[in-house]
């Protein structure tokens, strides 16, 4: 394959980020880098046509004498068997504002991108070195970090909770007048307050005089006797009668069988 790209920015800051691995890594679009891993080592999901691909593996960039770079790398599917491998060759040239990068070698595909159509892996990976490269002309070096500070470095603001501390003002020096020190006054309390007050006295002196002479209450209240209800005059006799009543006429119906 060859393939060019023209990059608005000078070759020497091509040359820079070629030579850091994480600038390298950090120019591959989507390249997701493996924790603790080397740079350039990671995940990337590549969308060839309308499928997508991932492969896992690692990107590797030599510089030759003659100013080009040796950029190889090789592959495996994340779910699958295909392999990636390339084997490329940069040669950047100063140009009218500018730098073009001329991409040189070949790569060989096996696995899924093998059975896509030709036309659609080739767009893939023209648009894949294209990003790439203007990546690398974008690609800022890492801030370095700075002394580690400790907790105790850290400035913690007041609480507003906490009580503000008076101000000593300093002593004047000997000839000098000394200004007057306002002392604050406190204000009465509003007359609703002071209402209030008066009431809660008031309810306080009530309820203690009544707790003299009103009988207990709650759990140690005494339980009330239960009050008979008594019957009437009337009810009262009905019961007896009725008994008469009833032995009369057993007395009777025995006399009548005796006749009989």
């Amino acid at each position: 394959m060859e393939h060019q790209v023209y990059v608005p920015a000078p070759s020497a800051r091509l040359r820079e980020a070629l030579a850091d691995p994480a600038r390298v890594a950090r120019a591959v679009p989507g390249l997701q880098q493996d924790a603790g891993a080397a740079p350039g080592t990671g995940r990337l999901k590549v969308r060839i046509g309308s499928h997508s691909i991932t492969y896992r593996g690692a990107l590797r960039v030599t510089p030759h004498d003659d100013g080009s770079y040796a950029v190889d790398g090789d592959a495996t599917e994340a779910r699958g068997t295909g392999t990636v491998k390339l084997a490329l060759t940069l040669r950047l040239a100063d140009v009218a504002e500018g730098c073009e990068v001329t991409v040189t070698g070949t790569a060989s595909v096996g696995g899924r991108a093998a059975e896509l159509a030709a036309e659609a892996v080739e767009s893939a990976a023209a648009r894949l070195l294209s990003r790439f490269v203007e990546g690398l002309g974008e690609a800022e070096p890492e801030a370095p970090a700075g002394p580690a500070r400790s907790v105790l470095d850290v400035e913690v603001p007041p609480s507003p909770l906490a009580p503000e501390e008076p101000e000593v003002s300093e002593a004047p020096e000997p000839g000098e007048s000394a200004e007057p020190v306002e002392v604050p006054i406190e204000e009465p309390l509003p007359e609703i307050f002071a209402e209030a007050a008066h009431a809660r006295r008031t309810m306080i002196g009530r309820s203690a005089e009544e707790v003299d002479h009103a009988p207990p209450r709650g759990r140690y209240a005494p339980v009330p006797v239960p009050q008979t209800v008594a019957g009437s005059s009337a009810l009262r006799w009905a019961a007896p009668a009725a008994a008469l009543a009833l032995a009369s006429a057993i007395v009777v119906t025995r006399a009548l069988r005796k006749r009989r």
